[in-house]
């Protein structure tokens, strides 16, 4: 029973299974660990053998969690959160290293009210660089690991392996003295081609044969904002940025219903050691107030 009980609590082990339930591949999570594949493999049928479960399941694209592993996966992020607050008091020794967190614009707002600077001041010796872009420029940057970690939204690139967070709440807006011809062609403000929201609005409007035309593109959500309340075009936003200005549009204007997107959390395949407990701290934060949430209901 004991030795049981030690190889329950090692956290190495843990470590090697989040990477791969989060990557969603074991050589993905070998790279990341700096490990061999070998011994990736060796440390999760290890974790399997003592909890007599099968955690991943393997297949030709990589890993996916079975319900074992997604309860472990839930409960191993807090006991290693638990371990590394536990060893940063009594040794003394606080979180450090660099974290290049990437964030769409859409929702920076309310992230930098409350959970960022709540961050900062919990791990002073974090550096800490938040960065705005769309979500697909966005996805390039995590691919590439040129951010650490990043709030994404599941278009217009859909990758692998994220944590999910919250389901968005796109609609049209418009102007509340605005009227638009549903004959005529519709005016748009619109972020550029690697804006989630940009892709639903074409998509739906292309689906539903209704003509359309750019009269503002921005990379600013509040330029936009402000051209909606200006009269000058429809867009789509988030339900929750919403402006007494605006009015919500839908069918009986002539405009096709919107799906939802996704928001994952998702962490480089390249992450420094050094920095990596920093990086898990931040996901641990993130995935605690958003899941579920989304930014404006964390509180």
């Amino acid at each position: 029973m004991s030795e049981v009980s030690a190889a329950a609590l090692d956290l190495e082990l843990l470590r090697s299974f989040q990477a791969a339930a989060q990557l969603g591949s074991l050589a993905a999570a070998a790279e990341q660990r700096h490990r061999t594949l070998g011994a990736i493999s060796m440390q999760i049928k290890r974790l399997e053998s003592v909890l007599d479960s099968q955690l991943l399941e393997r297949g030709p694209r990589g890993v996916t969690l079975t319900a074992t592993g997604e309860a472990l996966l839930h409960e191993s992020r807090e006991l290693l959160r638990q371990h590394d607050g536990i060893l940063a008091r009594f040794t003394g020794r606080g979180l450090a290293g660099r974290v290049r967190l990437g964030l769409p614009e859409d929702y920076a707002r309310e992230l930098l009210k409350g959970l960022l600077p709540e961050f900062i001041s919990r791990h002073p010796d974090v550096l800490l660089e938040a960065v705005t872009a769309t979500s697909g420029e966005l996805a390039r940057q995590i691919q590439a690991s040129k951010l650490s970690i990043a709030v994404v939204l599941d278009r217009p690139v859909a990758l692998t392996g994220g944590r999910p967070l919250w389901q968005t709440n796109p609609v049209w807006v418009g102007a509340r003295h605005s009227r638009f011809d549903p004959a005529s062609s519709l005016p748009l403000a619109v972020h550029d081609a690697d804006c989630p929201y940009r892709q639903l609005a074409v998509e739906a409007l292309e689906h539903a044969k209704r003509p359309w035309h750019a009269v503002f593109t921005s990379t600013s959500i509040h330029a936009m904002e402000q051209a909606v309340e200006a009269g000058m075009a429809v867009s789509v936003i988030d339900r929750e940025r919403m402006t007494p200005s605006m009015i919500e549009l839908g069918p009986d204007d002539g405009l096709p219903v919107l799906p939802h997107c996704q928001a994952n959390l998702h962490l480089a395949q390249q992450i420094d050691e050094p920095s990596r407990p920093a990086v898990e701290a931040l996901a641990a934060m993130l995935e605690e107030r958003l899941l579920d949430r989304g930014p404006w209901r964390w509180l």
